[in-house]
């Protein structure tokens, strides 16, 4: 969006009586174990999830733009679990139905499948019209296709995102996988600013698996990052939950540090791994139209397991309104996380209420193109513009 557009935005917002806002919602790893695959199964070639999603699809359609970490290769053939997983093409599909509108694909397990499996998970995601960003076919697409660039409600929005590695399987081909390398991470920050991103989100893979508290290695490289210049940074791996905070530096900037969102939906066993948080992030304008963070906020999420009537689950975490037999999981889930956030977090606190869609200004300036502007009157204006221990 060209800087007059949002010069208009913000005095449009201003008009009628509402600054202009945007929601950004991260959900954890979307995992892909056997038994998921088996309680899917509806036929020989068949699978059906999208029952695993329905319980929060309100939370996650009520947000401007949704994220998950989408960690398992989706490359056709034989499906499989841990160690090397490879979920089926109605697994993503399920994903964008419950309102997601970006998928991470950095992580360790995208070269379960080898070079064939990325990009036959990238040919995948691109028939599904499902945006990604982390692998890529070539450095060349890599190289157009990075800073991922999104106009969400008027906020130009940069996402990128790492993994610490590949479980030891290395790329034999032109593929590419963005790893952690700080040169790199600085140079794409410096490129996302370049191409008018207002904001930056840095998605990491990192951190030591099942620990409830970041390592010094992240809290260095976090620590790296917003000197680079990001105002986000969203990980994910630890298969647990890890404390978040808005940092407020001296020039008067807010950047949000969440180190681990957990597990979205899975089939591990552990009481701290059965769960994760939704985090939602609040974007405003100052009094000058800058883009900023206004607030963020976390929902506690718990996976149901399959059973003879149902599918896996994804709900909010509430002992009370779960089948019996998970009760005690989900009590344990909750006070630990808990019990971490309330000892760890800074200005995260928890959603109070689940938010219902925005009710937008009736006419709102959402691109210019050939030095005009264009008009939209409505509340979708999403993807306007394309600059993406157990048991696992």
């Amino acid at each position: 969006m060209g800087h007059l557009a949002i010069i208009l935005a913000f005095c449009f917002g201003s008009l009628f009586g509402t600054s202009p806002e945007a929601d950004l919602l991260f959900a954890g790893d979307a995992m892909m174990h056997q038994a998921q695959i088996d309680a899917a199964r509806t036929t020989d070639k068949e699978y059906d999830y999208s029952e695993c999603f329905s319980g929060l699809s309100k939370i996650i359609t009520s947000a401007d733009f949704a994220v998950v970490n989408l960690e398992t290769p989706c490359a056709g053939g034989r499906y499989s679990g841990y160690p090397c997983f490879n979920a089926p093409a109605s697994y993503p599909k399920a994903l964008k139905s419950a309102g997601f509108d970006l998928m991470l694909t950095a992580n360790n397990h995208c070269l379960d499948r080898h070079d064939n499996g990325l990009l036959k998970t990238i040919a995948c995601l691109d028939s599904l019209g499902i945006a990604h960003t982390g692998t890529f076919r070539n450095i060349t697409e890599r190289n157009k296709s990075v800073p991922l660039i999104r106009t969400i409600n008027g906020f130009k929005i940069a996402f990128l995102n790492y993994t610490y590695g590949t479980n030891g399987i290395r790329l034999t081909t032109d593929a590419h996988v963005d790893y952690i390398d700080r040169q790199q991470i600085k140079q794409d920050i410096s490129d996302a600013r370049n191409n008018g991103a207002e904001l930056i989100c840095v998605c990491p893979h990192w951190g030591e698996e099942y620990r409830l508290l970041p390592s010094a290695s992240q809290k260095n490289l976090a620590d790296y990052i917003i000197k680079c210049g990001a105002d986000m940074i969203i990980g994910s791996h630890p298969h647990v939950i890890q404390p978040m905070e808005i940092r407020t530096l001296p020039d008067g900037k807010k950047v949000l540090v969440v180190y681990s969102l957990g597990n979205f939906i899975s089939n591990m066993k552990t009481h701290d791994t059965r769960g994760g948080v939704i985090v939602r992030v609040c974007l405003k304008r100052d009094n000058n139209g800058t883009a900023q963070i206004g607030s963020a906020h976390y929902t506690l999420v718990f996976t149901i397991p399959a059973d003879n009537k149902h599918n896996f689950r994804v709900v909010k975490a509430n002992p009370d309104s779960v089948p019996t037999m998970w009760k005690n999981s989900c009590r344990d889930f909750v006070l630990s996380a808990t019990g971490i956030f309330k000892a760890h977090n800074k200005s995260v606190a928890p959603d109070s209420a689940i938010q219902e869609p925005r009710r937008l200004p009736p006419l709102l300036p959402v691109e210019q193109l050939t030095g005009r502007t264009i008009w939209h009157t409505g509340s979708n204006l999403l993807n306007l513009t394309k600059t993406i221990p157990f048991n696992k």
